[in-house]
């Protein structure tokens, strides 16, 4: 009888041990936690343009995330455990673009974030070189953002691109208007130092013509093996073959830009004749982000590097405190954030891990587009894919 009353306690013990579980909201959703929703609308920093696609997310004591993305209305509500914490505001990675907030949360009651703490802020130092064909600092300014001018020949100059997190490249970039001349194919200083400036984790914008810093080639080229560019031939191939008029039914391919934007179809108009029109591309290299059947108009990628190039510091200081990792959700739905890092050992703890979840660990993003903003007209809803360029780079 003592044996059997000895047993009976063993095996109570072991079901109090198993019955315990894990406090980790994520590995557990059994596990009652007294929550509260945040709601507001992200814009941009002029305070009228919203900003869909964007990640809004808190974090627990153990590093696990709560989080969701803003509309296309720029409108979100997430559901978040109650007490202080820190609301963080991102487009892209976060590097670039990102906002924190400090908050309370209040069991079973809805906060709402003003429209003046849920802009979005700017961290990335901007450049552009000024185009004859297309003016992307005019969307740019549009948003309440800055950038400034830099000239072709500043970019044979690494000391000065380096400081800058983005460079945008314009369509007609690299012909000299006063003169009409284009800029020599094989400018090996330029493509050298573009080339370092994305291995180290600038990132480039670049439409039509203006391809041809990115693979080479005069302005007016029909060789789709052009000399010159940083990105080999084999990974991307253009020719100035593309006719004006305009391309109808047109399909935003990737999800979470037509999630960001809220819709999938668009017409796109190419008034000038001779725009660079992609033969072929590594679906491995780049990502679709814009089609007309299975021609690209948008693409981008995050994998470029030449381990040949100089480890030179890029970007804004503003940066320096913070950095970029993977959070690994219990469901398997990675997700790419900037936090302090001061934050780092939590995280990393949790199971995260530094630099992005895709591309590699220190490189930038390329985005290249067969279509721009015209100077002369209104583009429509091209318009708002590349606001969704600039936020996201």
């Amino acid at each position: 009888m003592k044996q059997n009353y000895l047993l009976i306690l063993l095996c109570t013990f072991v079901l109090l041990v198993n019955c315990k579980g894990d406090d980790t909201p994520e590995e557990n959703p059994a596990k009652v936690v007294a929550t509260g929703k945040l709601e507001g609308k992200v814009f941009a920093k002029n305070g009228t343009k919203p900003i869909g696609g964007a990640l809004v997310f808190t974090t627990d004591a153990q590093s696990n995330i709560y989080h969701t993305y803003s509309s296309a209305d720029g409108s979100f509500s997430l559901t978040a455990p109650e007490g202080n914490t820190t609301l963080h505001i991102q487009t892209g990675d976060g590097k670039n673009f990102r906002t924190e907030v400090l908050v309370t949360v209040k069991k079973n009651e809805t906060v709402t974030i003003t429209a003046n703490d849920s802009k979005l802020n700017q961290i990335a130092k901007m450049a552009y070189v000024k185009g004859s064909y297309d003016k992307i600092e005019d969307i740019i300014t549009s948003l309440g953002y800055t950038a400034t001018e830099i000239s072709y020949q500043d970019l044979k100059n690494i000391n000065t691109i380096s400081q800058y997190d983005i460079i945008f490249l314009n369509c007609g970039s690299r012909t000299t208007t006063q003169t009409g001349t284009s800029t020599p194919s094989n400018d090996v200083n330029v493509y050298a130092n573009l080339s370092t400036f994305v291995t180290n984790g600038g990132s480039l914008y670049s439409s039509d013509w203006a391809s041809a810093y990115l693979v080479g080639g005069n302005t007016n080229t029909e060789n789709c093996n052009a000399p010159g560019g940083f990105i080999n031939d084999n990974l991307l191939c253009l020719k100035n073959t593309g006719a004006a008029g305009t391309y109808t039914g047109c399909n935003v391919s990737n999800t979470a830009l037509a999630s960001a934007l809220g819709f999938n179809t668009l017409d796109i108009e190419y008034d000038l004749g001779a725009w660079e029109k992609i033969q072929n591309y590594d679906p491995a290299f780049w990502d679709v982000l814009v089609q007309k059947g299975n021609e690209p108009l948008m693409i981008r990628t995050g994998h470029y590097t030449n381990p040949s190039d100089p480890q030179t510091p890029v970007g804004n200081a503003l940066n320096n405190n913070h950095i970029t990792i993977c959070h690994h959700t219990a469901s398997g739905n990675n997700i790419i954030i900037t936090i302090n890092q001061n934050a780092w050992s939590a995280h990393q703890a949790h199971g995260d891990t530094m630099g992005p979840c895709t591309g590699n660990f220190s490189s930038g993003n390329i985005y290249y587009t067969t279509f721009h903003n015209h100077a002369t007209g209104n583009i429509g809803k091209a318009g708002p894919i590349l606001e969704y360029v600039i936020l996201n780079l």
